[in-house]
């Protein structure tokens, strides 16, 4: 009995080798993060029912068959072309835009104030901070309420709301306090020997240094703006000129409340601006919220 022995190329032998190589590390990749990726498939999900939903025709929206029979983008164009729709976004941009700029530009004299100077009551009016930053909004809506509509005649817009962040904010002067606090303070007394005043010194030296708690908390207000519901509601509620897309999203869900392909594209439509924005800002908003925990 004759036995034929085969031998593989060296070439096959070493492919085999790193097909295997490749299989057994790919394996190794998923068991390691395999509690991630559950995690981001937990999240993923909602979002991509909704993509699905919001391209269905009526009759197929919630039912049984989840993916589309035939792709309806139309759905989009009818949301933007909804009366008010436009508004709705202009007004959230511009509460957005402006509460953003004004906390940042109140939040940070403050708090480089709070973590470079050295004044009698210091310590008085950080605890004063933390105490705004533990007061509810609704313990003091109804004396605010009633100064802008008495006094001021502002309900009807969003003034109300925009209006105090021009004031600073206990949150965003808290987290940027603690950023502040971790720059050496040689940089600032170098830059007070070289002639630099208080403001020239926050301006050129502190701020360049501190662009990611500013980041960091200018996405945090942003995000804050652009969900609010509680304000507009309060503020803005009798006059559909000045409503945001939050609260004008919830007049549309009640005026198309059988459309959910509708509405689930309008869901879209307002939430992806903050997602997409998030992703191209998650580097420095990720590295601000790191960094303004080191040092209390």
């Amino acid at each position: 009995m004759t036995t034929t022995t085969v031998t593989l190329p060296t070439t096959a032998k070493s492919t085999a080798a790193a097909k295997v190589a490749r299989r057994r590390a790919f394996l190794h990749w998923v068991a390691v993060h395999s509690v991630a990726i559950a995690a981001a498939l937990f999240f993923l999900l909602p979002f991509v029912f909704v993509l699905l939903t919001s391209v269905m025709t009526d009759q197929q929206a919630l039912t049984a068959d989840l993916w589309p029979h035939h792709w309806q983008w139309g759905n989009y164009l009818k949301v933007w072309q909804t009366p008010g729709f436009l508004t709705w976004w202009r007004n959230t941009l511009v509460y957005a835009g402006l509460g953003t700029l004004l906390t940042i530009v109140s939040s940070l004299p403050v708090a480089y104030a709070l973590a470079k100077f050295r004044f009698r009551g210091r310590n008085l009016a950080l605890m004063a901070v933390i105490s705004m930053m533990m007061l509810p909004p609704q313990v003091t809506v109804i004396p605010m309420y009633l100064f802008w509509a008495k006094q001021l005649d502002l309900t009807g817009t969003l003034w109300p709301l925009i209006i105090p962040m021009a004031f600073g904010d206990a949150f965003s002067i808290f987290l940027l306090r603690q950023f502040l606090l971790t720059i050496p303070k040689e940089y600032v007394e170098a830059a007070r020997i070289d002639g630099c005043g208080e403001l020239r010194t926050l301006l050129r030296v502190i701020l360049p240094m501190a662009r990611p708690a500013v980041a960091a908390v200018a996405l945090f207000q942003f995000f804050y703006c652009w969900n609010d519901y509680f304000g507009p509601q309060i503020y803005s509620s009798e006059n559909q000129g000045a409503w945001t897309l939050s609260y004008g999203l919830e007049s549309f869900k009640g005026a198309h409340h059988t459309d959910w392909n509708l509405t689930m594209a309008a869901t879209l439509l307002v939430t992806a601006p903050v997602i997409v924005l998030f992703f191209f800002a998650q580097k420095a908003f990720i590295e601000g919220v790191t960094l303004t925990g080191v040092k209390g």
